[in-house]
């Protein structure tokens, strides 16, 4: 049989616009002689749709987009997702369901099994679960039924598709992205086809939603759990293979590195480009961070809808203006000069004349950052840019950042990189250039925020390397104080770190919503309340 997979783009809630996607593609896959074609998981809604999948007219208009598109399914059968609409009576109003065209009909529906509800995933709240397995014979294959979650372990609905006769199993899933996501995926399906014995088809989503970045990488596997196919990473393809035959095109997955930049890239272009804005603004100190996401930037949308913004004060030294510059040179983007020392002034002569005495310590530090944060947004407001926050996770997780000031902006593509995998991926970025569009002074000062006389990141933190260590123990592996002191953290440090984590919940609920490319992101995965008085 020839199977195409149909890895594409989807927008959340765009029914009419999915569903015209879905019918091109349809289209392609025929053209290309297949006799099934495979579409990701809940396409014609759009995944994660939230709580539009709450709403039965929301769910009876993809309903009906699918009966629409079964009309243009003639010499090729076809699989698609949607959000079925349920009985009623039940809260729930939808299944995750699959639907089976064939013949200008829809024959048939796969409703999914297992409704997964922990990291980013909400489905028990949104979904009736289904209870029976489905095949389908195609051109003398018969094809098991599943939806992503449905075969992340052994048992039904697979292995009663198998026992039934199935040869293939398909799986359209919309599993999102996370750093090794990919290779963790293709070894599970690996262990899965020879256990079973038979073919797998995974076919998922790409694109970016919100902080979401579904990756691609759709694949079809012999029953040894050998690559028969392999699709492109963040980018949409049509996937044509033989099953079983003769391996087709296999893809190579990016390095680690250029795999993580990719998806903060897709993330971040996909955010722009669904949102609909036209340009993007940043505020470019010549630091580290807001150089990456200069970066990221220009890949993403080109130089041309980015504008950067340059905003000395008293305490920015020369060599950091200087960098500044030099990286909006390098980039080919449109730089900005604004001096906030005059500001600075007026702040001041308003607070003494308020208060009696003059803005001191942590509050003239974090007037600096206000400052340019209102001159950002005042920027956004006059010409309808998004402004793209720089702040990485290491210091989202302490509360190093300054609400009202670095944290003001729409998007925050850094959110959920750690430092040292900043430091990293401007050296990668550099290195895929040939040249230094980052200077290397920049990678190589030591880093600070510029917001008094000779302030240093290590005046107020540990070291990154070590930082960064206890947060990913803390963060994303929720080990408790004892675990982190045994696995050769020092005690101080471990406390130190914890205790301001602890006491940030407030400001990461208000921050701009970031590109997730860790398994435990600040938002949709780590949950904690802001009044909380359990300590480790």
């Amino acid at each position: 049989m020839r199977a195409a997979l149909a890895q594409i783009n989807p927008t959340v809630g765009d029914i009419d616009g999915n569903a015209a996607k879905v019918a091109t593609w349809i289209e392609q896959a025929a053209a290309a002689g297949a006799e099934l074609v495979v579409f990701p998981e809940l396409c014609i809604p759009g995944y994660p749709a939230e709580d539009l999948y709450l709403k039965r007219h929301f769910n009876e208009a993809g309903a009906r987009a699918v009966r629409e598109l079964a009309t243009v399914a003639r010499g090729v059968e076809v699989l698609v997702g949607f959000s079925e609409p349920a009985a009623v009576g039940d809260h729930r109003h939808a299944h995750n369901s699959l639907a089976h065209l064939a013949a200008g009909e829809v024959v048939g529906v796969y409703r999914k099994n297992r409704l997964p509800n922990y990291g980013v995933f909400d489905e028990q709240r949104y979904f009736v679960p289904g209870a029976d397995p489905a095949t389908v014979d195609v051109g003398g294959t018969r094809v098991g039924l599943t939806i992503c979650e449905d075969c992340w372990v052994e048992g039904p609905p697979a292995s009663e598709e198998v026992a039934a006769g199935a040869t293939l199993i398909a799986n359209p899933s919309g599993s999102p992205y996370h750093r090794g996501k990919g290779r963790e995926r293709e070894q599970m399906f690996g262990a899965l086809a020879r256990s079973y014995g038979a073919h797998f088809a995974f076919c998922n989503l790409v694109g970016g939603q919100d902080e979401l970045v579904f990756d691609g990488q759709s694949f079809v596997l012999d029953p040894e759990g050998a690559p028969l196919a392999r699709a492109a990473q963040f980018e949409e393809e049509l996937l044509v293979c033989e099953i079983p035959g003769a391996p087709g095109r296999i893809a190579e997955p990016f390095p680690d590195l250029a795999e993580v930049y990719g998806a903060l890239v897709l993330g971040l272009r996909d955010y722009v480009a669904k949102n609909g804005f036209a340009h993007v603004g940043i505020a470019l100190s010549g630091g580290i961070d807001s150089a990456l996401v200069a970066q990221l930037a220009v890949d993403a949308l080109g130089p041309e809808r980015v504008t950067c913004v340059v905003m000395p004060s008293p305490h920015s030294s020369d060599e950091t203006q200087g960098d500044a510059r030099t990286i909006a040179a390098n980039l080919g983007v449109e730089a900005m000069e604004i001096e906030i020392g005059p500001t600075m002034d007026e702040y001041d002569r308003a607070i003494t004349a308020a208060s009696g005495q003059n803005a001191e310590g942590l509050a003239a530090e974090n007037i600096q950052a206000r400052i340019r944060g209102n001159l950002m947004m005042a920027l956004s407001n006059a010409h309808g840019w998004l402004i793209l926050t720089t702040g990485n996770k290491s210091e989202m997780s302490v509360g190093y950042a300054t609400l009202y000031g670095d944290m003001a902006g729409g998007f925050a593509a850094i959110k959920d990189v750690p430092k040292t995998l900043v430091y990293e991926l401007v050296a990668h970025r550099n290195a895929v250039a040939g040249r230094e569009l980052v200077p290397a002074t920049v990678i190589e000062r030591p880093p600070s925020a510029e917001l008094r006389p000779d302030q240093r990141d290590s005046d107020s933190l540990p070291p990154y390397d070590l930082l960064d260590r206890v947060l990913e123990a803390y963060v994303e592996r929720d080990q408790g104080r004892e675990e982190m002191i045994a696995a050769g953290m020092p005690a101080e440090t471990v406390d130190e770190v914890v205790r301001m984590v602890d006491h940030s919940e407030y400001k990461r609920r208000q921050a701009a919503p970031g590109v997730r490319i860790t398994p435990r992101a600040f938002g949709r995965d780590r949950r904690l309340p802001i009044t909380n008085r359990f300590g480790e």
